[in-house]
């Protein structure tokens, strides 16, 4: 029997061959799902060719974290006192309103009598001091 020029006889030459093949399709697929699943890369390509848009989407995207918000919020209102204020509170701020405006009525009299009081101090018999 003659050999065939270029053909292997040896099982363990072709089972070799088979790996190596096998091995360069496995890499081959391994580099292509690492493509597909490097995310960062394709976003910043996504960002350099389509630029507006994603401006755009952050622009729609800030308007409604606003527009959440600067939503009213609620007020709830007690029933017990109908939506008035506690009265003790209503009467701590008319004390409080009352005493400011007698304090600036009251402030040019007391300025007086002070003034009056230290001049009589000061005018009065006193020993006099001696050096």
């Amino acid at each position: 029997m003659a050999k065939e020029f270029g053909r292997n006889d040896d099982p363990a030459d072709e089972l070799k061959a088979e790996i190596a093949r096998s091995r360069d399709l496995v890499a081959r697929e391994v580099r292509g799902l690492r493509y597909e699943f490097d995310i960062p890369r394709r976003i910043k390509r996504s960002f350099r060719e389509q630029t507006p848009l994603w401006i755009g989407a952050a622009v729609v995207v800030g308007t409604l974290f606003v527009m959440m918000s600067a939503r009213k919020k609620k007020i709830y209102v007690d029933a017990k006192t109908g939506g008035k204020p506690k009265s003790r509170f209503l009467r701590a701020g008319f004390a409080l309103g009352a005493l400011r405006i007698a304090a600036s009525l009251l402030k040019p009299m007391i300025a007086n009598f002070i003034t009056k009081k230290v001049g009589d101090y000061a005018s009065s018999n006193r020993p006099a001091e001696k050096w």
